[in-house]
């Protein structure tokens, strides 16, 4: 028995020196990180697991690869893996593990942003609605109940890496990991005050005890305690010094900027201004960068946050929302790599020496790396109008305006980030060649307003919650609906001044659209505008004697995801809710008895999904029902032939949600602002300049979002269903499939 423990012993030995022989030290000086001692310029890129599909990570991991990148870098998205308390998701696209796996088999790194609050333009910057119904809770700061449930999720998150051996520690590709999210901003941690220093340290202290044995950023955190690793975020980091002695790291480089449907411009930030900013970025010493986004995706089901980010979230990204290559910034930026691959030793080991050229504030700069007997030589012209002729070392350079030449040996220029040799493509949609080409059938049924008229009698009603108050929409929908009727009632007695008159209804909301209902007929609609999230409703009632119903459908269209104490803004009807007669009485409804509930009646008998009822409830093509507000129309659709990304194009239709096969493919909004106010769109773009998300857009006057991505995998191979849930009312005759190629 001894001989066999022993032998067994021997075996758990030679298993764990296997493990170590291909553990990977990950440790940094104040130049770089070094991987096994050695340091390293690293290339990373943001792709967002949940913003696309299982199917697409293998491609866009594979496309990040061959685009010259050395990593992957993601958030992890608490309120997704956790949306019900202490009842977790790690399945489909949700499943962390399998990308981190499908990125090492790549042969690339993972940079791991645990958070747990994200930003990212994602509903509530990630966190669990849930949360708020805990008692004494405060997020982001030094409070107990907060610190326990964001260390219970950061432990389980780290223990399910460590598990599957996943940090570079363990032979994984995990190289970074971090904790919190631009805590440092304006107006972020300063607004906590000396919790929100106390809060920072806890963090830090608590990210070193889970021994991962890789180190952690915190990115622009100034105050990052050691040995965190403050980095950069902006379209522009050159400038950045961090304050320690610490590698000048960048986590965000916006490669565009998202869009929201306050307005319909798409914003475009050019392949030479990212690569501008990119050289500059290692012409000043910097080691690691990473592009936000390397590949936007799609922001499906309820996820997108703002409030009024949009369903796509391409991002301008070097791989477009469906993973196609947007060139020329994808080859434009490959060669860029590259060229700094090149010469990662001179960068990493080397020398510097800068001279500016011109009293203009250093407009004007060489920059040479020297190590071991080579050069490499950057010749940057910052101005943002004029070329340069640069007289280095004897020999005359035109540099253009905006721009920076690398020269690998100091002689010959090899790349110039302001000419672009990738030819550029163009985006080209298509007809459905699988479809009959008159269009699609549609059926159609109405969505039912059972919850007009409130029943306040003694049996409370099942899934309706009662209060005499206003209460916040967040709290009372728990994140399980854009969707929360609050109603009410008035009795008008013969005595009252309002008795058999008209008056005024005037109802303040800090939601984001109000779908009004007086005595069970709609009165008005109103959203939000122009980024103003809290607006008021007035419209003119007439008042009949007796019992008046009030129903107010309030739509909320994201929560918050920046900025301090978000979860203390509220969402919903907030009030006052007041009648005004002309006279000038005034009837305050704000502390009646309310009755609540939650989504309507097609999303609570899941119509996108139970086939064999929707097609017993659904009513032919020959009654169609168009231009009319709360409406679920049907059709079915083939699967297009090849293997172009598809998308369904909604153009007639206002706002609401469609599923394809079941799959909520997101939030449609096509009528959200007044196009003759928006503009910023030119028919040229100038690179040169600092960019903002103003510059270089197109698009403008028309919606801000007309196509809407169906990934394949959420294809059958011949018929799909398509549901559509309308509010505003539209006509969906134009609504149909295309592809998406590039030519």
């Amino acid at each position: 028995m001894a001989k066999y423990t022993n032998i067994l012993l021997l075996y758990v030995v030679l298993f764990a020196s296997c493990l170590i022989s291909f553990a990977t030290e990950v440790t940094y000086d104040d130049r770089a990180l070094k991987i096994n001692g050695e340091r390293k310029i690293i290339l990373s890129g943001s792709i967002h697991y949940p913003r696309s599909t299982a199917e697409m990570w293998p491609s866009l991991i594979k496309k990040a690869k061959e685009g010259g990148l050395d990593a992957v870098e993601t958030y992890v998205f608490w309120n997704a893996h956790e949306p019900v308390y202490r009842q977790y998701d790690f399945s489909g696209n949700l499943d962390l593990v399998k990308f981190m796996k499908l990125i090492q088999n790549e042969g690339l790194y993972a940079i791991l942003r645990i958070g747990p609050y994200v930003c990212a333009e994602w509903n509530y910057g990630g966190f669990p609605v849930w949360l708020n119904n805990i008692q004494n809770m405060t997020v982001r700061t030094n409070n107990p109940p907060f610190m326990y449930e964001m260390k219970t999720f950061v432990s389980k998150i780290v223990d399910m890496m460590k598990k599957e051996n996943l940090f570079a520690s363990q032979g994984g590709p995990i190289i970074l990991s971090q904790i919190e999210n631009e805590y440092g901003n304006w107006k972020v941690e300063s607004e906590y005050g000396n919790d929100g220093k106390i809060y920072i340290q806890e963090c830090a202290k608590f990210a070193v005890s889970l021994n991962i044995g890789v180190p952690w950023i915190m990115c622009q955190q100034d105050d990052a305690p050691d040995p965190m690793i403050n980095t950069a975020n902006g379209y522009y980091a050159d400038n950045f010094y961090p304050k320690r002695k610490i590698p000048k790291m960048w986590t965000e480089n916006w490669t565009g900027w998202f869009k929201d449907w306050n307005n319909g411009r798409d914003p475009h930030r050019t392949a030479e201004d990212v690569a501008f900013a990119v050289a500059r970025f290692f012409q000043k010493g910097g080691t690691l960068q990473n592009y936000y986004m390397y590949h936007g995706g799609t922001n499906f089901g309820r996820v997108a946050g703002g409030p009024y980010i949009t369903t796509t979230y391409d991002y301008d990204a070097p791989l477009n929302e469906y993973g196609q290559l947007n060139q020329p910034k994808y080859g434009h930026l490959k060669e860029l790599h590259e060229i700094l691959k090149s010469v990662e030793k001179l960068l990493t080991y080397g020398n510097a020496t800068q001279k500016a050229y011109g009293d203009d504030d250093w407009q004007y700069t060489s920059t040479v790396y020297e190590y071991q007997g080579s050069r490499v030589c950057f010749l940057a012209n910052a101005n943002d109008k004029n070329d340069r002729i640069f007289n280095f070392e004897g020999k005359n350079y035109t540099v253009p305006a905006w721009s920076v030449s690398i020269l690998p040996d100091c002689v010959n220029v090899k790349y110039n980030t302001a000419k672009v040799n990738v030819p550029k493509k163009v985006m080209v949609r298509k007809p459905n060649n699988a479809d009959n080409p008159n269009g699609l059938n549609w059926s159609w049924r109405a969505e039912k307003p059972s919850h007009l008229k409130p029943s306040f009698i003694n049996i409370k009603k099942k899934g309706v919650l009662y209060a005499n108050q206003l209460l916040d929409q967040k709290i009372v929908a728990n994140d399980t609906s854009d969707y929360l009727w609050y109603m009410t009632s008035v009795d008008i007695k013969e005595s009252d001044p309002l008795y058999g008159g008209e008056a005024v209804l005037e109802v303040h909301t800090d939601a984001h659209v109000l779908y009004a209902f007086f005595n069970g007929k709609h009165i008005g609609t109103k959203w939000a505008k122009d980024g103003k999230y809290s607006f008021d409703f007035q419209q003119l009632l007439k008042i009949k004697p007796g019992k008046n119903t009030l129903s107010l459908l309030s739509v909320t269209v994201g929560f918050p995801n920046y900025g301090a104490y978000l979860d203390k803004v509220k969402n919903g009807i907030l009030g006052p809710v007041v009648l005004k007669s002309p006279s000038g009485v005034v009837k305050d409804l704000t502390n009646n008895q309310w009755e609540y509930k939650i989504g309507l009646e097609g999303l609570e008998r899941k119509l996108w999904e139970d086939e064999d009822y929707m097609h017993r409830n659904w009513k032919p093509a020959q009654t169609l029902q168009t231009n009319r507000m709360f409406v679920w129309y049907k059709t079915t659709f083939k699967t297009p032939s090849g293997d172009d990304p598809v998308v369904l194009d909604m153009m007639g239709l206002g706002k609401g949600t469609a599923w394809v096969n079941g799959n909520n493919i997101g939030r449609y909004w096509l009528t959200s602002y007044d196009f003759e106010k928006v503009n910023g769109c030119s028919s040229s773009c100038d690179y040169r300049g600092n960019y903002h998300p103003e510059k270089c857009a197109t698009n403008c006057g028309q919606p801000t979002q007309r196509w809407y991505h169906v990934p394949r995998s959420f294809l059958r191979k011949s018929d799909n269903n398509l549901v559509i849930f309308e509010e505003f009312g539209g006509h969906p005759a134009k609504v149909n499939v295309q592809t998406v190629s590039q030519e």
